[in-house]
C-alpha cells in the first residue's frame, strides 16, 4: 500500500529562498511515485496554526514532515499525541520514539561567509538580518558572527531578526538601518522577504550574502556571495527515510562534506579571497577549525 505522507510549509511556498528550496526535495521524491505527498502551505508562524496543520496532517498520514526549525517546539507535542504516524522536522534539532530531525548545517556555510565579509568590508562594519528566531537562524547568526571575528575581531557586527520571513517592507526598513550604522555587507537569512533587503541594498550601495541558494546567479550586482545550503537534500533524506522504513538515530546531519553547504561568490570576488575561504571550507569539513553556534554580543533592535 502506497503511504501517505504530509509536508508543512510555514508561511509563502514559492519564496526564492528556504521553502521553494525545501519544495526542491519534495518534488524529486514526488518524481519517483513510491508515496502519494499532500502539501500544506502558507501556515502562520503561530503555535496554535502550527499545532492545528500538524494535528490535521497526521490525522490522515503515515508520515508528517515539518519544514523549517520553526517545528523544533509544536512538532514533539503533536508527536506524542499520534504514536503511529513518523514525524519528522526538516532542520530541526528534536527527536522522540515517532519523531527525527534532519539538519543542513547551513552554519557551516554561514561561517564563510563572516569570513568573506570580514575581508570585504571597507567600513569596518557588517551585517547580518534575519528574521524568525529559531534554532538554525540563531546558529546560523552565531557562525556568521563566528566567521567574521575569525578573519578580524575588530570588524564590527550589527545584528538583529526583524520578525518576518516574508513582509519586505520590514526587512528593507531594516537593513537600510543597518547600512546607516556604517555596514557595507549584509549577511541575510530570509524567505520571500529577501526582496526587501535587495531593495535596500540597490539604494545604498550595500553588498549582500545570501543564503540557501546561489543568489549570485541571480544577481550578482547585489550579492558578492550566497551561503548556499541545500535544504533540499535534507528534506529529500526524511521522506525516502519515512518511506524505506528507515529510523534515523539521533539527528541526521549534512554539510560541507556532504555537499549539502557551501559558499558561492559573484565574479568580482579575487581568486585569492576564493583560495582562502575554500582552505576554511576544508578545515572545517574535515573538523579541524570547529564553527561556534553560540552568539552573546549586542543586538541590534531595528531602526526608529
Amino acid at each position: 500500500m502506497r503511504l501517505k505522507l504530509s509536508v508543512i510549509f510555514v508561511g509563502t511556498l514559492q519564496d526564492g529562498g528556504f521553502n521553494q528550496a525545501a519544495l526542491d526535495g519534495v518534488d524529486r521524491v514526488r518524481a519517483d511515485g513510491l508515496a502519494d505527498i499532500a502539501i500544506v502551505e502558507g501556515v502562520p508562524y503561530e503555535q496554535p496554526a502550527m499545532i492545528a496543520a500538524l494535528e490535521g496532517a497526521a490525522a490522515g498520514s503515515d508520515g508528517v514532515v515539518f519544514i523549517g526549525g520553526q517545528g523544533n517546539v509544536v512538532t514533539p507535542q503533536v508527536a506524542a499525541r499520534f504514536p503511529d504516524t513518523v514525524f519528522a522536522v526538516a532542520q530541526g534539532n528534536v527527536t522522540g520514539p515517532n519523531l527525527y530531525s534532519y539538519d543542513v548545517l547551513q552554519e557551516q556555510s554561514a561561517f564563510l561567509a563572516g569570513a568573506l565579509a570580514a575581508r570585504l568590508t571597507q567600513t569596518g562594519v557588517v551585517g547580518h538580518l534575519s528574521g524568525h528566531r529559531v534554532a538554525p537562524g540563531l546558529k546560523g547568526r552565531a557562525a556568521f558572527a563566528a566567521g567574521v571575528a575569525h578573519v578580524d575581531p575588530t570588524v564590527r557586527l550589527i545584528t538583529g531578526f526583524c520578525g518576518t520571513q516574508d513582509h519586505s517592507p520590514t526587512t528593507e526598513h531594516w537593513a537600510r538601518g543597518i547600512a546607516a550604522k556604517g555596514a557595507d555587507v549584509l549577511f541575510t537569512m530570509l524567505n520571500a522577504a529577501r526582496e526587501g533587503a535587495i531593495t535596500a541594498c540597490r539604494a545604498t550601495g550595500m553588498r549582500q550574502i545570501g543564503n540557501a541558494k546561489d543568489w549570485c546567479a541571480v544577481d550578482p550586482a547585489v550579492f558578492v556571495a550566497s551561503a548556499v545550503a541545500r535544504i533540499d537534500l535534507g528534506v529529500e533524506a526524511a521522506l525516502r527515510d519515512m518511506i524505506n522504513g528507515v529510523r534515523p538515530a539521533g539527528v541526521v546531519e549534512l554539510g560541507l562534506a556532504d555537499g549539502a553547504a557551501a559558499l558561492t561568490f559573484a565574479p568580482d570576488v579575487s581568486g585569492d579571497l576564493r583560495a582562502e575561504i575554500s582552505a576554511l571550507a576544508s578545515d572545517i569539513s574535515t573538523g579541524n577549525l570547529p564553527v561556534s553556534t553560540d552568539y552573546t554580543g549586542p543586538e541590534y533592535e531595528g531602526p526608529a
